[in-house]
């Protein structure tokens, strides 16, 4: 008996299996999204890397597997699947509830403004409401959205902390006359950025740079600077959930109030942006203790969809 329980102290905890499916019992790509639905929700997953809930996630996972744009689900919901493709599905499935990873390096791909972007457990998956933000109020979509600049008239942005190069690909395609330049502190994450930038063959126009911030710039000034940088607080560090400790933690941590690199972006960036230039950095729950520790900044703070007062803007003139 005593041999009995030292080995079984000595095996690894065994991770959830998902219950075998009968061979013929899910049919449709509908039959395997409430599937995974089913699982997910027991396995009690998080949701926060480009989907917002089980079902969005479940049809991302389903769609990736057949090589379909999320896009094409609704037309093909009825569909059948093969065996084949059941397996692969089934197998996506499993690994999403028993590794914990963000669906996104399962597949090695998220979709922002519906264009496809590489990733790996290298960066963290990019989630920035900037994007959408571009959209709104730069040449905006919105007939109600106020326009902070002339997309024609941005010859140059910088995007700080730019991970796998997304915001810097998006700012690319909504500024047509601008040149981009890109900068992290990974190399690792720009070796990602540089694999998206080949992929959408913006090589000649977004510029990559190793080194903290503006440091590896020079005297150069922008029209825009976007940022997404690390802004999560001690307390929210040690919250976070599974799938996020599978990202880099380097992308995460802004220090005791979440503030550390926003502190730095906000007391250099005027000397880089042009006169009529501007900021848009995103902060997540960190406005409040933004406002308090920078009372007399005139932040302009810019709502999606989905947030509210996580992305604040500022001209060059205010933060002068």
């Amino acid at each position: 008996m005593a041999k009995r329980v030292k080995a079984a102290a000595r095996r690894k905890p065994s991770k959830p299996r998902l219950p075998k499916v009968a061979r013929g019992e899910l049919k449709t790509l509908l039959d395997f999204v409430r599937y995974a639905v089913s699982r997910f929700s027991e396995a009690k997953l998080t949701f926060a890397h480009g989907t917002t809930d089980p079902v969005a996630e479940a049809a991302f996972l389903v769609c990736e597997a057949l090589h379909l744009h999320p896009d094409q689900f609704v037309a093909f919901a009825s569909a059948r699947v093969t065996h084949v493709e059941g397996e692969k599905i089934l197998d996506l499935i499993g690994q999403r509830v028993t590794t914990g990873k963000p669906a996104a390096y399962l597949v090695n791909k998220i979709y922002m403004r519906g264009l496809p972007f590489y990733v790996d457990e290298r960066v963290i998956v990019p989630r920035s409401f900037i994007g959408e933000l571009l959209d709104r109020h730069f040449g905006g979509e919105s007939d109600d959205s106020v326009e902070l600049l002339d997309p024609f008239a941005v010859q140059h942005v910088l995007d700080l902390c730019t991970g796998s190069g997304c915001l810097a690909i998006l700012a690319a395609r909504h500024f047509p006359d601008a040149t981009i330049d890109a900068v992290d502190v990974s190399k690792d994450a720009l070796d990602v950025a540089a694999r998206n930038v080949g992929d959408h063959g913006l090589a000649d126009r977004i510029a990559l740079h190793h080194g903290d911030l503006f440091a590896t710039l020079g005297f150069r000034r922008y029209d825009l600077i976007i940022s997404n940088p690390p802004y999560v607080d001690a307390e929210g560090m040690a919250g976070l959930p599974r799938e996020c400790r599978a990202e880099p933690e380097l992308a995460f941590d802004g220090g005791p109030d979440g503030l550390d690199v926003v502190r730095r972006i906000l007391k250099d960036a005027s000397a880089h942006l042009t006169p009529q230039g501007g900021l848009v950095c995103e902060i997540g729950r960190g406005r409040e203790q933004l406002e308090a520790a920078f009372p007399d900044l005139a932040l302009l703070w810019l709502d999606t969809e989905e947030s509210e007062g996580e992305v604040f803007w500022i001209t060059a003139a205010d933060l002068a």
